[in-house]
């Protein structure tokens, strides 16, 4: 989550906005066919799936359920690119808890755009109205559809397709498409190379196959076939969870409450030193102040099942756990109605397996979320899990056989900060 602060006069204007977008689950059409939570997934074309490899639980090997599909365009960052983001999970309660039970897939297409003059922004009236307001309107407007508070235009649907209607979304006509060439003339060619060429014209063509003997022509990139397992029928996966569309706002939070101890909370300790630090050092020692923090920012918009900030940092379950320790920023402190972040986490994340780009923030699921997902369920044994993460490759790449205009498929970095198991 980016750096917020609560600076204001006061009364019911105490509280600010961000610069994440929160998804609500609503039953509900919200205008956007393609963000869901649950159900199945949707690929970018009727053609090209994932390979099936990608659809298995790394764990058991068992088919994986749909948590979220996410329209993930963001033509200010990847013009051009049509993104959708995909989570996974396994519903065994064996393997939870277990790195390979949930996964993320990120399906991306590339087409040409045609550059166009851009006009200047107009100038906030300081640095730092200008960067929200950047922030602000490539996120909310490019890839949601949300206007920022002072946007002038009346409200849109959150989550829509910013390619339905413009420009990007028309693709480049077929590179490969056969076509009537122009008439050049040829360039003169030498005796030599002449008697070569034609030696191996009137040569049988069994045999030139057999010799791999062909005129000398220029050469290509070597382009590996992927490896592409057929995505099983849907009717070999588990029942799929209920589906559910998406809504969005931008987050607003109230001034951040500095946790106090009671002035009659007393503790008794039997033999107390004096190296303890007294009574209150011992109290915050009992607290889990990372939790504590993720669950009151949770609680001031309570029906959250999605947090999405491209390049931001992730709000954490706790710090305690292989995924805290590994995305903590360096420095978090809270003083002044401020809460600053320092050291990002985008570089800690294993780089793209792809391409090698360093990996970044782009969304989490939150707790509420398993609510909306197993709301009609009777079972105790349901999902367990704080949070999940996904980083994606910051360079939005594609796989070497994947050409112009074809969609490819790429895993991406998920982490997942499972729930507190009470220590007996």
């Amino acid at each position: 989550m980016a750096a917020y602060d609560s600076d204001s006069s006061g009364g019911e204007d105490n509280f600010t906005e961000t610069n994440v977008l929160l998804g609500y689950a609503s039953q509900e059409p919200t205008g956007d066919a393609v963000s869901h939570l649950g159900g199945v997934p949707a690929w970018l074309d009727d053609t090209t799936a994932p390979s099936g490899a990608l659809a298995k639980c790394k764990v058991c090997n068992s088919l994986l359920s749909l948590l979220l599909e996410l329209n993930g365009d963001l033509p200010e960052h990847f013009p051009g690119h049509e993104r959708r983001l995909y989570v996974f999970s396994c519903r065994r309660k064996a393997c939870r808890r277990k790195e390979g039970s949930v996964r993320g897939i990120r399906g991306t297409r590339v087409t040409k755009v045609k550059d166009e003059k851009k006009t200047p922004a107009p100038e906030a009236s300081t640095p730092q109205e200008s960067g929200k307001k950047a922030v602000q309107s490539n996120i909310g407007e490019s890839l949601f559809g949300v206007k920022s508070p002072g946007a002038s235009s009346g409200p849109v649907n959150p989550f829509a397709n910013p390619f339905a209607s413009g420009t990007a979304s028309k693709a480049p006509a077929n590179p490969f498409a056969t076509s009537k060439p122009t008439s050049t003339p040829e360039p003169a060619s030498s005796p030599a190379t002449s008697a070569v060429n034609a030696a191996l014209t009137s040569l049988p063509v069994t045999f030139a196959e057999k010799a791999r003997i062909a005129p000398l022509s220029k050469p290509t990139e070597s382009i590996l076939p992927r490896p592409h397992e057929p995505w099983p029928d849907q009717s070999a996966f588990p029942e799929p969870y209920p589906q559910y569309h998406l809504d969005a706002d931008y987050e607003t939070l109230d001034a951040f409450p500095t946790p106090t101890i009671p002035e009659s909370a007393r503790m008794d300790v039997d033999e107390p030193s004096a190296s303890s630090g007294g009574d209150k050092e011992l109290f915050e020692s009992t607290l889990d102040k990372e939790f504590q923090r993720f669950a009151d920012q949770l609680a001031q918009n309570p029906e959250q099942v999605l947090r999405y900030e491209f390049k931001g940092a992730p709000l954490l379950y706790n710090r305690s756990d292989a995924v805290g320790k590994l995305l903590a920023p360096t420095s978090h402190g809270q003083g002044g109605g401020k809460v600053v972040v320092k050291g990002g986490s985008a570089s800690r994340m294993s780089r793209c397996k792809n391409c090698g780009s360093e990996r970044v923030f782009e969304l989490q699921l939150t707790p509420h979320a398993i609510t909306e997902l197993e709301g009609n369920s009777m079972s105790l044994d349901g999902m367990d899990w704080g949070t999940i993460i996904l980083g994606v490759c910051a360079k939005d790449c594609v796989g070497s056989d994947v050409g112009e205009g074809e969609v490819g498929y790429v895993e991406e970095w998920v982490g997942v900060q499972w729930e507190e198991v009470s220590k007996k």
